[in-house]
């Protein structure tokens, strides 16, 4: 069982449209609404593979209770938070040729027994739970040690945790040693200091978090695959793409698939590259289910090809 939080979810809205033309009316050929956040996404592919999931999340407003609804029609069983403030909604806008544009709103501040009770019903649904996701940004009223708050605790309870968040909240975390933790390349170019180019690049600093603290580092490096550095080794995946329509969710897609595939080793990022190649395939933030998946496509090697340019250098 997969235990996912969402400090700060949302209701996401995906209209697809033939090109964006700033100032003109656009009108879209297809529309989606789903329950939002990183967390949440990773629940919905665990439900898709048939996995039971529980996800946890403030919820407040006629928005929070469309999130519920949604997450509960799709057999995610939801431990809600009641806050005070009103659950954000998101727009994306996804072009014909593969363009993304996404707009985020900020979402509600969470007040101290907000926060306090927020822990709280974490710590009541992990009894039992083979891995916590923690993702996503967090909201306002959470300092950025409330990630690394979290990850102490779980510990303490026997509990696995798998993080994916960025910045200062991933920085604080990795003291306290998530089991692993899954950066993009712009946010582990963010955490290191310093531009990525090739793959090895990524490699170098993948290694460099785990010498902060962190177990194992999956690393999304977008078109150019993902790459899994452990104290075991370091693993280099991909599969082809035959057309991406969306990358909303896709990250999050192969972090469940990698949960759902026990956590560590190639086997558990070939299921992650499988994962994240159906979802990129899929409209809006739709989660890959097992039909969609290609594990014959995918490519694992321990020869890691240091020398690849990455096709999105990281800055």
């Amino acid at each position: 069982m997969i235990v996912t939080v969402t400090p700060n979810p949302s209701l996401d809205r995906t209209y697809e449209v033939p090109s964006l033309d700033r100032g003109e009316v656009v009108r879209a050929t297809g529309e989606r609404m789903d329950p939002g956040g990183k967390g949440v996404n990773v629940s919905r592919a665990v439900a898709a593979a048939g996995r039971r999931t529980v996800a946890v999340l403030p919820l407040g407003g006629a928005p929070g209770a469309l999130v519920a609804e949604l997450l509960a029609a799709q057999g995610i069983e939801v431990a809600p938070v009641p806050v005070a403030g009103t659950t954000r909604s998101n727009i994306a806008l996804a072009e014909a040729d593969g363009v993304l544009t996404k707009i985020n709103a900020p979402g509600p501040e969470l007040g101290p027994e907000e926060r306090e009770l927020l822990l709280r019903t974490v710590r009541r649904q992990a009894h039992g739970a083979d891995w916590i996701a923690c993702c996503g940004s967090l909201p306002r009223g959470l300092a950025p040690s409330w990630y690394a708050d979290l990850v102490a605790r779980a510990h303490a309870a026997g509990v696995r945790i798998a993080l994916d968040t960025s910045g200062p909240a991933l920085l604080a975390a990795l003291r306290e040693g998530p089991d692993v933790v899954k950066p993009n390349a712009e946010e582990l170019a963010e955490a290191v200091g310093r531009p990525l180019a090739t793959v090895g690049d990524a490699l170098k600093a993948a290694e460099d978090l785990r010498s902060l603290g962190a177990g194992a580092v999956l690393a999304s490096l977008g078109a150019d695959g993902q790459l899994l550095v452990t104290g075991a080794g370091a693993w280099y995946g991909g599969a082809p793409v035959a057309a991406v329509r969306s990358n909303v969710g896709a990250g999050d897609a192969s972090l469940a698939g990698f949960l759902i595939a026990g956590g560590a080793g190639p086997e558990a990022l070939a299921s992650a590259v499988a994962h994240g190649a159906a979802a990129v395939q899929l409209p809006g933030s739709v989660m890959p289910t097992p039909a969609d998946l290609s594990p014959a496509a995918v490519t694992v090697t321990a020869d890691v090809p240091l020398d690849r340019p990455l096709t999105d250098p990281a800055p």
